[in-house]
């Protein structure tokens, strides 16, 4: 996938106060550029927490040529949040009043601000119509946002392991790692980007275990010495991951996007969720996962008892919310049929 830059001309204005001017939104496309009259199916993803715009790169067995999501038949693209680490305005960027990055004088940011940021990239390049959207996690509360606030451009729409609201179990989750990163006395000083990186690393930790289940860790970090004295191959584990993390994103950026989660709420000033839902158009597929306790099956199943003529599919995983990235093949059986 080629990686593009979109630079919005004018004032952005954010749902929750601020703007600002020049917004930037980073992108990655199929390498043939989308043109009036292309006659190729649009997909388009909507990323995780962490991830980046180059879906290629972090759901390789799904995107790329020849698999589920062929860049070379489909023109397939995915726009990074605002508010990341990888390119798009957010607070890791530099003020032009100051020529030092924001920090926490960027706006606060909503999963509306980040699908208004896309639906200006779609905009852009003058695409009428997207035949799939896809998104997993908090890429499901924008692909579902989506399909709300513009119920004309989506033929049919993907939902994996997320809901239309937030709950008090995610914010508590979201809280957690928040107060990881204000517990290192390097977060408010403001003095780099690297400021807070040992809270991320503990943030990144705590995540982790939101991300994976009982079953996952005790599969994959179970100690291999049976007389060993004190247990440590786990904890080496979520060192490991935390540092590297920190190696390629900021605390800042993380901070900003586990806010923006606390935002989903697809019906607020709609007449609450269900009414919200009630106007979707997309022929809409929802997926849970059962070993998943971030985002449990209830969720995917209220949505599509919510949304008109959803179907609801469930795959199974030892590796709970994450297995969205590793089940590959079940994903595969259940969206196959929706590009045929």
């Amino acid at each position: 996938m080629i990686k593009h830059e979109y630079i919005h001309e004018g004032i952005f204005e954010f749902e929750g106060g601020g703007s600002i001017e020049g917004l930037k939104v980073v992108y990655h496309c199929s390498e043939k550029p989308w043109q009036k009259g292309d006659e190729r199916k649009v997909i388009w993803i909507c990323h995780a927490l962490t991830a980046n715009s180059d879906a290629q790169d972090w759901w390789p067995e799904l995107v790329s040529p020849g698999r589920l999501f062929d860049t070379d038949r489909h023109f397939v693209i995915c726009a990074n949040m605002l508010g990341s680490a990888y390119g798009s305005s957010g607070p890791a960027s530099v003020n032009p009043k100051t020529g030092k990055p924001f920090f926490f004088d960027f706006p606060k940011v909503t999963v509306r601000d980040i699908v208004r940021a896309n639906d200006l990239v779609r905009r852009h390049l003058g695409i009428e119509k997207i035949d799939l959207m896809v998104g997993g996690s908090i890429g499901g509360f924008q692909s579902i946002e989506w399909t709300v606030m513009e119920p004309e451009i989506f033929d049919k729409a993907v939902f994996i392991a997320c809901g239309a609201r937030v709950t008090p179990w995610l914010t508590a989750w979201e809280e957690s790692q928040r107060l990881a990163l204000e517990a290192d006395p390097t977060f408010r000083e403001c003095a780099s980007l690297k400021g807070g990186e040992a809270g991320l690393r503990c943030a990144r930790s705590i995540a982790l275990i939101s991300y994976r289940s009982y079953e996952g860790y005790n599969a994959t970090q179970f100690e291999t010495d049976e007389d060993c004295l004190f247990a440590d191959r786990a904890g080496s584990y979520q060192r490991y991951q935390g540092k590297k993390l920190s190696d390629r994103f900021d605390a800042y950026s993380y901070y900003y996007l586990s806010d923006s989660v606390n935002s989903n709420n697809v019906g607020r000033g709609r007449g609450g969720v269900e009414a919200a839902l009630s106007g979707v158009k997309a022929d809409c597929t929802v997926i849970g996962i059962d070993s998943d306790r971030l985002f449990p099956v209830e969720e995917q199943k209220f949505l599509a008892k919510a949304v008109p003529g959803a179907r609801y599919f469930e795959i199974t995983s030892k590796f709970g919310h994450d297995g969205f990235l590793l089940e590959n093949d079940q994903l595969t059986e259940i969206i196959a049929p929706l590009l045929a």
